[in-house]
């Protein structure tokens, strides 16, 4: 059965679009933290562990938001999977840690910046939300490969067994943030076909 991309979404500082149109454009003064935080009071969530997330998991948690607005996230979800990619892995959040180690004369290891030092908590967290129980995953790459993405995502959805795939690139990195993700699902009408070909051209480079 052919893989759908039902919906998708691209989040850059200061920028969100939904399905290739803008959504949401803000002009507002602040780092990369306070333009995600605007995203989240734009979508008027209540979810208060939102705070106290890293970088990459408050992006990769709002896009999510987006794409499985449709969802119940108190239903659990056994034929769901999430898949996500990127190049720097966790590397926010560790540098973050380690500036709590390096000086021997102030050293004190902060256990709630170690505890976002891989680059899975993401999918975790957005697991944990939507009440996820199939595959989850994270994998770090060079740079986007299309092609290589798109045949992991229909590899996983084959072999877990999965009716629906959250998945795409998920970069966070001091200012840098770049989501460029997707929901899936098999069989059905959508946006395009899952491939590394319309996948290039779901989101603005």
């Amino acid at each position: 059965m052919e893989i759908q991309v039902k919906k998708c979404i691209q989040i850059r500082p200061g920028k969100v679009w939904l399905n290739g149109k803008a959504a949401l454009t803000s002009t507002g003064k602040g780092d990369a933290r306070d333009f995600l935080t605007r995203v989240y009071q734009w979508l008027e969530a209540d979810y208060r562990k939102f705070f106290k997330m890293d970088l990459l998991s408050k992006l990769g948690w709002l896009a999510s938001e987006w794409l499985m607005e449709e969802s119940d996230p108190e239903q659990p979800k056994e034929d769901a999977g999430i898949v996500f990619f990127n190049s720097f892995s966790s590397l926010d959040s560790d540098s973050r840690f380690q500036e709590t180690i390096q000086r021997r004369e102030a050293y004190f290891p902060s256990p709630a910046g170690f505890v976002y030092t891989l680059p899975n908590i993401v999918t975790g967290e957005v697991a944990i939300r939507h009440r996820i129980r199939g595959e989850t995953a994270f994998y770090v790459l060079p740079r986007p490969d299309y092609r290589w993405m798109a045949a992991i995502l229909s590899d996983t959805m084959a072999s877990a067994g999965l009716h629906c795939l959250l998945a795409g690139w998920l970069e966070a990195y001091d200012e840098l943030l770049d989501a460029r993700l997707m929901l899936c699902r098999d069989g059905g009408d959508g946006l395009c076909p899952l491939n590394a070909r319309n996948m290039e051209h779901l989101f603005i480079n």
